[in-house]
């Protein structure tokens, strides 16, 4: 397996690899649910290539950067026991020049949800998600069902810059009792790993209610508050239930479709989910 530090590394190495590549893209910090894309990509590829590169422009001041779990070396033996032919593993320099003054809004789908409790994360996921595009070509990219909402702004900017990458969406991996796997999960002590598989449960009590005939959205969002609430150890930043394309609130009636998303906090550790309903 190849490691690439450079950029121009990189486009020279792509220029030599004439067969279908699939890219996996992580932050680090990996786990399972990395391993589902890597799985993935090797059966819908002849070649996968990751990144490995922590971005800084999609975590705040306030946010956990200089902590986030990864270990270089465990990330890229886990790329090279999957067959990644090569690994971009750039520095911040190579992405980021000293100059650097451009970047990619992604609109009004990165304010809005997610993108209202961390300002400014969705413009910093869109701008390196289109360089890392634009530096290794791939035909192929996977992302996690976990992001919804990063998911669909990476299908957007995919569009409307006609980057002419196919999307392969992975599902969420979780833990036997429904946890959705996440680098965070590290951060959860015993007492909080025990209470966060109420997160899920929650969201699948929901689910349980739309299809019990009861499609209110406001009716399923206060459902699942009421159940989350009585689980002192999680403190909640929102439960939403939205149009899938623009993640938008829904009012009245939910359609067969709609995602139920929600996002908390379990001690140090933010952790997001979702389930499509119906």
């Amino acid at each position: 397996m190849r490691i690439i530090e450079t950029v121009r590394e990189m486009r020279q190495y792509r220029r030599e690899v004439d067969d279908r590549v699939a890219l996996v893209a992580t932050l680090g910090g990996m786990h399972a649910g990395h391993e589902a894309h890597l799985v993935r990509a090797r059966e819908i590829a002849d070649v996968t290539i990751g990144s490995l590169f922590l971005n800084p422009t999609q975590f705040s001041a306030s946010e956990d950067l200089a902590t986030y779990p990864h270990d270089r070396a465990q990330d890229l033996a886990l790329f090279e026991k999957h067959g990644a032919a090569a690994v971009f593993a750039p520095p911040k320099s190579e992405m980021y020049a000293t100059r650097a003054s451009t970047s990619v809004d992604p609109g009004k789908i990165g304010t809005i949800l997610e993108g209202a409790h961390r300002p400014g994360h969705f413009v910093g996921v869109a701008t390196v998600v289109s360089k890392l595009f634009s530096i290794i070509q791939p035909d192929i990219a996977t992302f996690g069902e976990k992001d919804a909402q990063q998911l669909r702004i990476i299908e957007n900017l995919n569009r409307d810059l006609v980057f002419g990458v196919e999307i392969e969406r992975i599902p969420t991996v979780r833990e036997p009792d429904g946890l959705a796997l996440s680098s965070r999960n590290r951060y959860l002590g015993e007492a909080e790993r025990a209470a966060a598989p109420a997160l899920y449960r929650s969201l699948m009590s929901g689910q349980v209610l739309w299809k019990s005939g009861k499609r209110q959205a406001d009716a399923i969002r206060d459902h699942v508050l009421h159940l989350l609430k009585q689980e002192p150890l999680i403190r909640l930043d929102y439960v939403s239930v939205v149009n899938p394309e623009t993640f938008e609130e829904i009012s009245g009636e939910a359609q067969s479709g709609a995602t139920l998303a929600l996002a908390a906090r379990v001690g140090t550790a933010r952790l997001i989910d979702n389930v499509t309903l119906g």
